[in-house]
């Protein structure tokens, strides 16, 4: 098996175990809070990925040196990255948790996934040349999701709009994410994300949620999917994943989330869309295939050798 098959494979695995957590997150909420749900599961996921710091390490290599100032100018990149990467993902997380109460996790899928069309429109404000192809996909994703979230009164409903706001933030994540992976230990930069998003969300719980024992051990099953798979394996496996595919090839089986987590709504939910709403996620699939076709062979060239930017930035939180 050669390395492009294999990180491919590896990849598949990880769009797969974010596709069905989506239905082990809205069950967890059968017995708790999201905001709580959304804390132990983070809490659980820096946990689960300590052992791997040294992975981390090795990958980081002689970066410290590079920096201006050595380990001191290092520790404040990555300071200020966990931070950012961390409001974002606790923003993404905890808005797409709140959602899952009034949308379905199938819904919840596509519309998360807005986040590949939307980071190439931010690439504007950075004075960045927007491709023909991504233009195409911003106007079948703007379509999808017309056709996904509102109703015949033109309204839109609550957790639908979460979820949009779930994909902003998600968004501030990647492109932070994407400016200093290759600066920054990847593993150490996920963990201090988890633990910046489980110091936002305690204030929160404290307020608004009265978590029991009891009710928390109701989640188990739930926590250790989410946890354990979801969020400490699943990253992991991207990072090994990505080390052996080209950038384009990874954002295209990561984004396949959307569609697993239609499925498994469907068989362990039972959850059914309406023709309309299957238009919609038709739609916005082929828009999120669409921004990530290259320019061209040279562009595809570049990015396979490490030498491109992609204008979408990272499909996912490594």
């Amino acid at each position: 098996m050669n390395r492009k098959v294999r990180g491919n494979l590896i990849l598949l695995a990880t769009a797969f175990i974010w596709g069905t957590a989506l239905i082990f997150q809205k069950t967890g909420m059968q017995h708790v809070g999201p905001v709580t749900f959304n804390c132990i599961r983070m809490l659980i996921g820096a946990v689960v990925l300590l052992p791997f710091i040294r992975l981390g390490h090795a990958q980081d290599g002689d970066r410290r040196t590079d920096l201006p100032d050595g380990k001191r100018e290092y520790k404040r990149h990555m300071i200020i990255a966990a931070l950012i990467c961390g409001i974002g993902m606790f923003g993404g997380t905890t808005l797409q948790q709140i959602g899952l109460v009034y949308t379905t996790a199938g819904k919840a899928g596509f519309i998360s996934a807005l986040y590949i069309v939307i980071i190439p429109l931010a690439g504007l404000l950075m004075h960045k040349k927007i491709k023909v192809s991504v233009w195409v996909g911003v106007i079948a994703g703007a379509a999808g999701l017309y056709l996904l979230c509102v109703k015949g009164d033109f309204s839109i409903g609550f957790g639908d709009l979460l979820m949009i706001g779930s994909a902003f933030a998600y968004a501030v994540q990647i492109i932070t994410v994407d400016h200093y992976a290759e600066k920054l230990n990847p593993i150490m930069l996920v963990i201090l994300e988890f633990t910046v998003c489980v110091a936002l969300s305690i204030p929160l719980i404290l307020i608004f949620e009265d978590p029991q024992l009891s009710e928390i051990m109701q989640c188990i099953p739930q926590f250790l999917y989410t946890g354990v798979l979801s969020s400490g394996a699943a990253y992991t496996l991207q990072v090994f994943g990505q080390r052996d595919t080209d950038s384009v090839s990874a954002s295209l089986i990561l984004s396949s989330e959307a569609v697993i987590s239609v499925i498994a709504g469907a068989l362990f939910l039972g959850e059914h869309m309406t023709g309309r709403e299957l238009i919609g996620c038709v739609l916005m699939f082929a828009a999120i295939i669409t921004v990530q076709l290259p320019a061209n062979k040279k562009k595809e060239r570049e990015e396979e050798n490490g030498e491109g930017d992609t204008e979408t930035g990272k499909p996912a939180a490594l």
